[in-house]
């Protein structure tokens, strides 16, 4: 028997990871003198209010499809995966990491940071890439992974030039 799992709040967690991403990389480049890694830091945040944009877009174009739109997985495995992110048991979604930050971190602990926080918001993504289908918007849940990756490797190369 496969198990019926709510679209809306999963994207709903999507959106709540961009803003927090977009807050963690605004607050970040406010504590950094480097001219070039505020360009970079806000540069990403912008990016993040795109990527929760796009959730958003998703989101809303769901909810006029199907009131309960949902996405079968017959092993229950997204499913599960998926509760595990939203109980915050792999990373606390509704938790700001920008609130946790204390202004005196190095611009390193800052590139630290963001890279697993990029790692994290992939992980999430990927699991809702398996249950959204095709026809639904899959391509832009992949292309959203794709540029997170392509953050991932920016703050790589940031960190590596320090």
């Amino acid at each position: 028997m496969g198990v019926k799992f709510n679209i809306d709040e999963i994207f709903e967690i999507a959106e709540q990871i961009e803003r927090n991403g977009a807050a963690f990389y605004r607050k970040t480049a406010g504590s950094t003198r480097a001219v070039h890694s505020q360009r970079v830091l806000n540069g990403l945040a912008d990016m993040e209010l795109q990527h929760e944009k796009t959730f958003k877009t998703m989101r809303a174009k769901l909810a006029r499809l199907s009131a309960d739109a949902v996405a079968f997985d017959p092993q229950r495995d997204a499913a599960l995966y998926l509760q595990a992110f939203a109980d915050g048991f792999v990373f606390p979604v509704n938790v700001n990491p920008a609130d946790r930050l204390t202004g005196k971190e190095s611009l390193e602990e800052i590139l630290r940071v963001a890279i697993v926080l990029e790692k994290d918001s992939i992980a999430f993504y990927v699991g809702i890439r398996e249950l959204v289908p095709a026809e639904l918007g899959r391509d832009k849940i992949e292309a959203i992974i794709r540029e997170e990756m392509s953050h991932v490797t920016l703050l790589s190369q940031e960190r590596a030039q320090l």
